[in-house]
């Protein structure tokens, strides 16, 4: 043992197995505490007292402390600066060290190095692990040993380097301390309240994320490649929130997928480790095009537009039904998230960051690194983005991947009688059809707020200035 007693502190990690930070400071010290602190300064800057992630991180906490308590340990919550609040309790416990998971955003990174250097002056060392990615750092680079910018090469790569021990569990056995204070404040006592996590059926914590990975694994991992781009049908994994807040496990699923041969969700994995990479490495992304080319596009200044695009009133029926299922649930399906950001960006014209931004405040799973690459891939300005002059077309995406409109009906109610044959364009009917089923367009529902054909054109000219010669 290199230390009496030590200090582990949570973030997006909030599970007692498979959990890197834990188990090292289990091999480590003789005794260890635990921690989370709900931190102001991420906490005061969102736009709502009643935020459904607020609550699920808080939800989830208390089974974490469930869990910890029944091994002799618990969680020490604090509110406040975590620069502030960490090492103060460090000094408090009379730790040797501090342990925690790596973070890959700039304003996390900060905060850990603002935390090193506090404790540091203490004397308390402050040893980070990689834990939410399968690979990091300098694990996959080019034969040039840069970072990747290409997803294929880098996918090629990550699996070329892949060993069991990449992916095997962390124990996390050892002896647990228990402080005075330990417990887990109502959300109340933080300044905020309960939400609809409930009615919408997202169940927090290691159980809720349990429940979902054995329904996916047990009956449509193997088939995620036939089912993933079909809203209307249950066939992804949900396990998005989970992710983002570590109720389950990276190591796990790269795991199982790999003994199941799913390669089309081990890709998805991938992706994701992709997309931290990215956001470690060129942290520009965040506000600014990957490619720096793509700052000089004129992106149009139309709150109008945003509004319909934000309240699901286009004119365009699944685009609208997907952003009503975003406000309604706080997720969106996969195939819809592009469908929707290409929509903004290249129907409307509008700029990707002002749909990055609402989805960053809608989405119960959002991550600043996958939501930072799909807007930045829609909007072709980043790494390994959709080529700019390969737009969706909104009509022929829901007639792929909705044809019945149970998608479209379910969000956008007003349709519901539409024949099928309308469903995805419903001001191609005449007035008199129109008139027989009691949906006006213009008065029941919305008309086209663009013409696609047009609002293509527009975008092809808006882009030829990022236009290379062939």
């Amino acid at each position: 043992m290199n230390h009496e007693k030590a200090l582990v502190w949570f973030r997006r990690d909030l599970r007692d197995h498979d959990h890197a930070a834990l188990s090292a400071a289990l091999s480590n010290a003789r005794h260890i505490y635990c921690t989370f602190v709900f931190d102001t300064d991420i906490l005061d800057a969102l736009p709502s007292r009643r935020d459904r992630r607020v609550h699920f991180i808080h939800a989830s906490l208390i089974e974490l402390d469930a869990a910890l308590r029944s091994r002799g340990g618990g969680l020490i919550v604090r509110h406040g600066r975590a620069v502030e609040e960490i090492p103060a309790l460090a000094a408090q416990l009379g730790v040797a060290a501090v342990f925690a998971n790596c973070d890959y955003e700039p304003e996390a990174k900060a905060r850990d190095a603002a935390v090193a250097a506090s404790l540091r002056q203490q004397g308390i060392a402050f040893h980070t692990s990689k834990d939410q990615a399968i690979f990091d750092g300098d694990e996959v680079l080019t034969q040039a040993g840069k970072p990747f910018s290409v997803f294929t090469p880098y996918k090629n790569a990550w699996l070329k380097r892949l060993t069991p021990a990449d992916h095997a569990e962390w124990r996390c056995t050892g002896q647990y301390a228990a402080s005075e204070k330990i417990g887990v404040p109502a959300l109340e006592h933080i300044g905020f309240g309960t939400t609809d996590l409930d009615t919408i059926g997202v169940r927090p914590g290691m159980s809720g994320a349990r429940a979902l990975w054995d329904d996916f694994r047990n009956g449509r991992l193997t088939r995620y490649g036939a089912l993933r781009d079909f809203p209307a049908i249950k066939g992804v994994s949900y396990l998005s929130v989970h992710l983002r807040f570590g109720t389950v496990s990276i190591r796990e699923l790269v795991r199982t997928t790999l003994a199941e041969g799913a390669d089309t969700w081990l890709n998805e994995l991938i992706w994701r480790d992709f997309y931290f990479m990215i956001l470690d490495r060129f942290p520009h992304v965040v506000g600014q095009a990957f490619k720096p080319e793509y700052g000089a596009i004129r992106w149009k200044e139309w709150p109008t537009g945003l509004s319909a695009w934000q309240e699901g009133r286009t004119g365009y029926p699944l685009v609208d039904a997907a952003m009503r299922q975003l406000k309604h649930s706080g997720w969106m399906h996969n195939r819809l998230r592009m469908i929707v950001a290409s929509f903004l960006t290249k129907d409307l014209g509008i700029d990707w960051r002002l749909g990055e931004r609402h989805f960053a405040e809608q989405l119960n799973d959002f991550d600043l690194s996958a939501n930072n690459g799909g807007w930045q891939w829609a909007a072709s300005t980043g790494c390994d983005a959709q080529p700019y002059f390969r737009i969706f077309n909104p009509v022929t995406q829901s007639e792929n991947f909705d044809p019945e409109g149970k998608f479209i009906r379910r969000y956008v109610p007003e349709l519901a009688a539409v024949p099928d044959k309308f469903i995805h364009a419903p001001w191609r009917m005449g007035r008199l059809e129109q008139e027989a089923i009691g949906v006006i367009i213009g008065r029941d529902y919305p008309a086209p707020i663009v013409d696609h054909a047009q609002a293509r054109e527009e975008t092809l000219a808006r882009y030829v200035i990022v236009k290379k010669p062939i």
